[in-house]
């Protein structure tokens, strides 16, 4: 079985959109929506304050919220575990985009939802997403979770700390956040160790 994930160091992340920029090329994301972004938060209280850049996408859950909603079947989690999207099938009555607690989904203005898809077609070719062969600081990993030589069972393996946004959600993220040290961890959004 193959279970696709990513996960991506915040220590390391400097947040300087070099994925998300190319994620919007690589998918010709139209102006004013993205499948990718960076959320910067101050944290602390002044005069110790502290940003962390998390950057956010689709996380392709084993449980997607949005899945079941779907009233044409547009949306289905592949063999592989990304979830996904048959635009041919979707009628844009945005009932994915609601139940995705991560705002992950946007509506395309040519009328069907979108939304991070891993970059499928470079995984056909055996490549990597694009934001993954991007990131100038290498904070990125990709693989299969059932595959423990892959960089993303690499990575999680070495990480210190191992986090997922919103956990009590039953969601279960194949998304994961390393090494963010523990007083950056925002409280109803992370939780300790996948």
């Amino acid at each position: 079985m193959t279970r696709l994930a990513m996960a991506i160091d915040l220590a390391s992340c400097v947040g300087c959109a070099a994925c998300s920029i190319a994620c919007k090329m690589e998918n010709e994301v139209p102006m004013g929506v993205h499948r990718l972004w960076i959320r910067n938060t101050t944290l602390g209280t002044f005069p110790n304050l502290a940003i962390e850049h998390r950057p956010e996408q689709c996380l392709h859950c084993e449980n997607p919220p949005c899945v079941p909603v779907c009233p044409t079947g547009c949306c289905f989690v592949r063999a592989d575990g990304i979830v996904d999207i048959d635009v041919k099938k979707c009628i844009g009555c945005s009932a994915c985009i609601a139940a995705c607690p991560y705002d992950a989904r946007y509506m395309d203005p040519k009328g069907y939802v979108s939304k991070c898809d891993f970059c499928k077609h470079r995984v056909a070719e055996g490549r990597v997403p694009a934001c993954v062969e991007t990131c100038p600081t290498l904070c990125r990993s990709f693989g299969d979770l059932d595959d423990p030589n892959s960089p993303v069972s690499v990575a999680l393996r070495n990480a210190t700390r191992v986090d997922v946004l919103r956990p009590g959600l039953g969601t279960e993220p194949k998304l994961f956040y390393l090494n963010t040290p523990a007083k950056f961890g925002l409280v109803g959004e992370r939780g300790g160790a996948a």
